[in-house]
């Protein structure tokens, strides 16, 4: 899921001029939702529980302040808690699924996706940044028995998977440097790159070739190539996903056989959001 970055509300559209519209943004913010879409954002796939203490720290609001955000989200049924431990509900979900849904790029991917994964005989999904880490956000599975189990809304972090090194790679380099200087490079398998100055080298070649391979760097026996997905204006608005099973596809095959397959399914998809 994806909350909007910026929380600040424009006023609609009467006439006003750009200053009008920067005086009314600053009138109408409203810090509650803001300090909710923080305690929300404060649940991440290394902390999905958290105690209150937890929350008000991660979001340096006082104590009072975290309780009642938290109670209200108890409350609305998009959190629950569990003695001193809260934690997010399937119902966050919503948030990121209402998004999602009025955006015609998915309209435009998902048979395109679904074509894919007929011909490859493989999973392929689409995935978008949040923060440290990417969210699937559209699947197509193929005819075979054994697919990979990876869920729409699921998170992987970037720094492991193939679309986040195609995403990072899309990053201007001030974002990009921000990314390096906060995150923390889990090591899931012994592939796992976890040393910043080779995962910055990695970026540039993905950047450089636009496409990025991983393997089992996540999970032992599972491998992955992605290439962006971009708007009408070419823009990296997303990564189409080819994953399988590592004894399925050797890296060489997935540069040979795959690439070439999702990247026009990708240029695809861009073409039919210009139409």
């Amino acid at each position: 899921m994806r909350v909007a970055e910026s929380s600040k509300v424009l006023q609609a559209d009467n006439g006003a001029g750009a200053e009008g519209l920067d005086e009314a943004s600053d009138r109408d913010y409203v810090n509650s939702l803001a300090r909710g879409l923080e305690v929300i954002c404060a649940f991440t796939r290394a902390t999905p529980q958290m105690s209150l203490s937890d929350v008000a720290r991660a979001t340096n609001m006082t104590r009072a302040t975290a309780r009642r955000l938290l109670l209200t989200l108890v409350r609305e049924g998009y959190a629950s808690q569990d003695g001193k431990v809260f934690s997010l509900r399937p119902k966050i979900l919503r948030l990121g699924y209402s998004a999602l849904s009025s955006m015609n790029i998915w309209d435009v991917a998902q048979p395109l996706m679904a074509q894919l994964a007929d011909k490859l005989r493989e999973s392929v999904f689409a995935a978008v940044l949040d923060g440290h880490d990417v969210v699937y956000v559209a699947r197509a599975n193929s005819d075979r028995l054994v697919n990979i189990g990876i869920t729409i809304g699921s998170r992987a972090p970037a720094h492991a998977v193939s679309t986040g090194r195609v995403l990072l790679a899309a990053q201007g380099e001030p974002e990009f440097h921000r990314y390096l200087e906060t995150v923390n490079l889990v090591k899931f398998t012994t592939n796992t790159v976890v040393s910043k100055v080779k995962l910055r080298e990695l970026i540039e070649e993905s950047r450089a070739s636009g496409w990025a391979i991983v393997d089992q760097e996540l999970e032992i026996g599972l491998r992955s190539i992605s290439v962006p997905i971009r708007n009408a204006e070419g823009h990296t608005v997303a990564a189409l996903n080819v994953c399988c099973p590592s004894s399925r596809l050797t890296p060489e095959q997935m540069r040979t056989s795959v690439l070439a397959e999702l990247m026009s399914t990708s240029q695809a998809i861009t073409a039919g959001l210009q139409s």
